[in-house]
């Protein structure tokens, strides 16, 4: 028995499927199919009803992924525990919703860099469903998201900021108040697959609001650069940390009803990363509390 073997099963039942849980873990079938085979002949078990055209989990090989989570999880915060309070590193693997990839995230992780520098961090971009799902695989260990309709019970959602939604124009826009524009100007949408996204299209059907589309995009700087350009307006959030950008753009409130974005720091709630995931959002809340995100030259 070995801690690869026990995450290759848990893949399996994650996945469905010896294919599908080959590709998650970067194994070919045979090699998935030959330690599965190992696990039973060692414990002398049947995990897999194998009359099946793909095999399926026995009741008893359901027990044992309940119970491998548990050791696989353990194993992997064994570091962290044994290490000194002060002492936090190892790897952490950020998701980023696309919003955060120029302002906030560059800033909090200058910020985690400076208190804790033998932590290290890879990013990984998507939008709020995918890396909810990443970290329910365990592909990822936290990410920065818009805090979605429902966050599964297995996870923590902790708050980083409140973003309010700004109407989008360029400077040589007519001066009118947001409905106006709204209503007489080509629209950009924000991707309606981020959870941004449909925040803004619930708000403009609940206000009555038929817009003209003209494009649809995911990135805030894809949907500035379309807007600075003139080729019409757009409703995006206004960044908890300001970027250096030399856009000519105005942001215009959209009234007493401002929906509001929140983006928070989401993990499983039983991590073993739990230290390196504290000493992130830290760092995410002093950037937000810096504001601004500037490149020295």
């Amino acid at each position: 028995m070995s801690i690869r073997a026990l995450r290759t099963l848990i893949s399996i039942h994650r996945h469905g499927s010896f294919r599908a849980a080959a590709e998650a873990e970067h194994l070919t079938p045979a090699a998935v199919s030959q330690q599965m085979r190992n696990l039973e002949a060692s414990w002398k078990l049947e995990l897999f009803e194998r009359s099946l055209r793909s095999p399926k989990l026995t009741l008893t090989g359901l027990a044992l992924v309940d119970e491998a989570k548990s050791i696989v999880t353990a194993y992997d915060g064994l570091a962290d525990k044994v290490r000194p309070d002060d002492e936090v590193s190892g790897e952490l693997i950020l998701g980023a919703v696309p919003t955060t990839l120029t302002g906030l995230a560059p800033l909090a992780l200058t910020q985690l860099k400076k208190s804790h520098p033998s932590i290290r961090v890879r990013v990984v971009p998507g939008l709020s469903h995918q890396l909810l799902l990443q970290i329910e695989r365990g592909q990822i260990h936290a990410a920065v998201v818009s805090k979605p309709e429902i966050i599964p019970s297995s996870m923590v959602f902790s708050e980083i900021a409140a973003e309010e939604l700004v109407l989008l124009s360029s400077q040589g826009t007519e001066d009118l108040p947001a409905l106006d524009l709204l209503q007489s100007q080509p629209f950009i949408r924000f991707n309606r697959d981020a959870v941004v996204g449909r925040k803004i299209e619930a708000w403009l059907q609940n206000n009555g609001i038929v817009v003209n589309d003209v494009m649809e995009l995911e990135g805030l700087e894809a949907i500035s650069s379309m807007v600075a350009a003139g080729l019409g307006i757009s409703i995006v959030p206004k960044t908890c940390v300001a970027e250096n950008s030399h856009l000519p753009l105005t942001r215009i409130p959209l009234g007493n009803d401002v929906p509001i974005r929140l983006l928070g720091l989401v993990s499983r709630n039983d991590s073993p990363k739990a230290k390196v995931i504290e000493a992130a959002e830290i760092a995410l809340l002093k950037a937000v509390s810096i504001g601004e995100f500037h490149i020295k030259t």
